[in-house]
């Protein structure tokens, strides 16, 4: 496998989630509260390298974070760990603006801080 991440767009993202991809967001916790993808899972980028093995290893694993920085910071860590993984370019910034939902813990509609 690739030790380098793939850079892609919300459209790419959204098809490769689609195809059964894993979308973990790895923004501060204040972060996430205020609002995040659906489907996502939370991890700080800080506990990424001692929970990556909760992660499913037999599927893509598609990083995000406000704009996309520290989400490329743990998919290279994640490639280093022969883990298919791709980053958002522009991250839940880029998410929000092409329309998709970004929503709180109760179902609410939330924001990216």
């Amino acid at each position: 496998m690739s030790t380098e991440p793939v850079d892609i767009d919300v459209q790419a993202a959204m098809k490769l989630l689609d195809d059964g991809a894993v979308l973990l967001d790895v923004r501060e916790d204040d972060e996430w509260d205020a609002g995040h993808a659906p489907a996502a899972l939370h991890i700080r980028l800080s506990e990424v390298p001692d929970r990556f093995s909760s992660l499913p290893s037999d599927r893509p694993i598609v990083c995000v974070c406000r704009a996309g920085g520290r989400s490329a910071r743990a998919a290279a860590f994640l490639a280093q760990q022969d883990f298919a993984t791709f980053n958002i370019e522009g991250g839940m910034n880029a998410w929000a603006l092409a329309g998709e939902a970004v929503i709180t813990d109760g179902g609410a509609p939330g924001n990216v801080i």
